[in-house]
């Protein structure tokens, strides 16, 4: 058990760090966008003996936490991956609750007034509640100037790319573009504009927490080239020195953009 006086000396230390890291950091080594899967909310939970949902919140929680750190080092957009295509095959006993809790987050994040959010994901897989709460957030922040916040829910890699292209199809078909044609000249950038993130950069830097070293999905396209950071944390126990870790880690290296 921690006495109070260590955990004193142990927060003291830890403060002096984060401040460390901080004025280690160079403006113009930032990341402009950070994609993050939130990953271990459930491990969390099981490891105190709470109830999974237990878990959902608290790493609902850690979100907006999360973007104020992104806000103070000067990250332009942020993208957080809450839920994806696959997770809505779990049990409707957590489901349900889980869809809830992305709700409460999303209103939270809105009332808070810094961000503007924009939903990223396939809204017609989401119960109709869920997907209006994720539109009011959008339409309730559309004049904010502030950080880009895309909430990815009911997200999937591959289903982006069916809908891109699809979308694609239908208007190139509505100007009497033959199949042939398209297929002639279809390039990379016509596909690009028909993404969930259609106009913004490609993040520099994807966060994935809780140890696992895949992407299971995520940004399947943005991130051809993006830096990766994986900590071993729990979602709900990412702290603001393992942000900065990641800051740090993601400056010190070389980008080479596949050259």
């Amino acid at each position: 058990m921690r006495t109070p006086g260590k955990q004193k000396l142990r927060d003291a230390v830890y403060g002096l760090y984060e401040r460390r890291l901080t004025r280690s950091l160079s403006p113009d080594r930032i990341p402009r966008h950070i994609g993050v899967i939130i990953d271990g909310n459930r491990r969390w939970a099981r490891q105190g003996g709470d109830p999974v949902s237990r878990g959902h919140e608290a790493g609902a929680n850690k979100i907006s936490e999360f973007l104020y750190w992104c806000d103070e080092v000067g990250v332009k957009v942020v993208t957080v991956w809450m839920l994806s295509t696959d997770n809505l095959t779990r049990p409707a006993d957590e489901l349900e609750p889980l869809l809830r809790i992305i709700e409460q987050a999303v209103e939270e994040l809105t009332a808070i007034g810094r961000w503007r959010i924009h939903p990223v994901g396939a809204l017609d897989l989401l119960p109709g509640s869920t997907a209006e709460a994720l539109k009011a957030a959008e339409t309730a922040t559309q004049d904010v100037n502030g950080m880009l916040v895309n909430v990815a829910v009911g997200y999937g890699g591959r289903r982006e790319l069916a809908d891109a292209v699809r979308s694609l199809l239908l208007e190139e078909a509505a100007k009497g573009i033959s199949i042939e044609e398209l297929a002639d000249r279809v390039d990379v950038e016509h596909i690009a504009r028909h993404l969930y993130t259609k106009g913004q950069p490609d993040p520099d830097l994807v966060i994935r927490t809780s140890g696992e070293q895949r992407l299971g999905g995520f940004l399947l396209w943005q991130s051809a080239l993006s830096e990766f950071y994986f900590c071993e944390a729990l979602w709900p126990d990412f702290r603001h020195v393992d942000f900065l870790r990641a800051i740090r880690s993601y400056a010190q290296r070389e980008r080479r953009f596949g050259t």
